[in-house]
């Protein structure tokens, strides 16, 4: 059935069976110079779901840059119905100082749902509501961990909303994690909406990670097949069941020193099973990292040097209910 439906998006009317590139327009940068937020938009000429593909919330996220990039470049972002929206770099001043925060100093995640004449991160939040959020009604948003930190790729939902469930199982990523909603983030003003939204993770800050990159876009296209947009030439569903972790907890160092991880992100450990150890520099002490708990190391602390204190391990189980809020990218 053909599309009638209106749809406009930053002031431009979006007609059945075209594309566009579209520039959300926040602010300039204090030469004057206009920064633009990239928007791409492919609208089928048939009805169906609207679903927006986001990345660059933190603009030192480079892997969710890469994935919407080769879904473009690909052109997986064209359906046979629906409307499919991307937005390579959300943050884009953060994206030019390569940095994860507005030159506010805010982060862009706990800004929502943001004001008109508010801080610049308000702004991006406010406008994005305003002109973008109507529309949608999926929301794939990819992110990864912080510098040193290195995540395992997952997807984030709450666990007790069955639609969430049904559409990260759908995604098929090695874990999905329960996380409960963070005021003020994306993902809260969205779900508030009535907005179905998934978070990714996966890798590390200031990095292009191949495998994850891989897994983030294979992700994407069997959501588009999930909610039947379009479908590929290849098989793109997998035999893999996914982990389901309900609860989570971090280690931390018991001392300070240099860091050494003897397990890999994804692996399972049993409680009490060595894992890593931290050592001073001159070869007098070394102390042994045991796993608190049985479970999946689903993200690493990288760095070679920890503080005492320092998150170094990341473990997920799936036996029990969650008890803590995992923390957003």
């Amino acid at each position: 059935m053909k599309s009638n439906k209106k749809m406009e998006i930053l002031g431009q009317s979006i007609e059945p069976g075209k594309g566009y590139q579209l520039n959300m327009n926040v602010a300039k940068l204090h030469t004057h110079t206009p920064i633009q937020v990239p928007v791409f938009i492919e609208r089928s000429k048939k009805d169906g779901p609207v679903l927006l593909i986001m990345a660059g919330m933190h603009g030192d996220e480079i892997n969710g840059v890469e994935i919407v990039r080769r879904i473009i470049r690909n052109k997986y972002n064209k359906p046979n119905s629906g409307t499919v929206i991307c937005l390579p770099v959300f943050n884009i001043f953060g994206f030019l100082n390569i940095s994860r925060v507005l030159p506010d100093g805010r982060d862009l995640n706990r800004s929502f749902p943001g004001s008109k004449n508010g801080s610049l991160a308000g702004q991006f939040a406010y406008q994005f509501l305003k002109e973008i959020a109507p529309h949608v009604d999926y929301v794939l948003d990819f992110h990864t961990g912080a510098r040193q930190r290195n995540n395992a790729a997952q997807v984030r939902c709450v666990l007790k909303d069955p639609r969430s469930v049904e559409l990260a199982k759908a995604f098929n990523p090695p874990f999905i994690v329960h996380s409960n909603l963070i005021p003020k983030s994306l993902r809260d003003a969205m779900i508030s909406r009535g907005k179905q939204i998934l978070l990714f993770e996966g890798g590390k800050a200031d990095s292009i990670e191949e495998g994850i990159v891989h897994e983030g876009v294979m992700g994407v296209k069997r959501i588009l097949v999930h909610l039947g947009m379009r479908s590929f030439k290849e098989n793109v569903l997998s035999d893999r069941e996914s982990v389901i972790l309900r609860s989570d907890k971090w280690m931390r160092a018991l001392n300070s020193g240099l860091f050494l991880s003897y397990v890999t992100n994804g692996q399972k450990v049993r409680k009490n099973e060595m894992i890593g150890l931290i050592t001073d520099p001159f070869g007098k002490v070394e102390r042994k990292v045991k796993a608190w708990e049985d479970g999946y190391i689903f993200c690493i602390n990288e760095s070679p040097v920890v503080n005492k204190g320092d998150a170094i391990f990341h473990i997920g189980s799936s036996e029990r209910e969650a008890y803590k809020v995992v923390q957003e990218g």
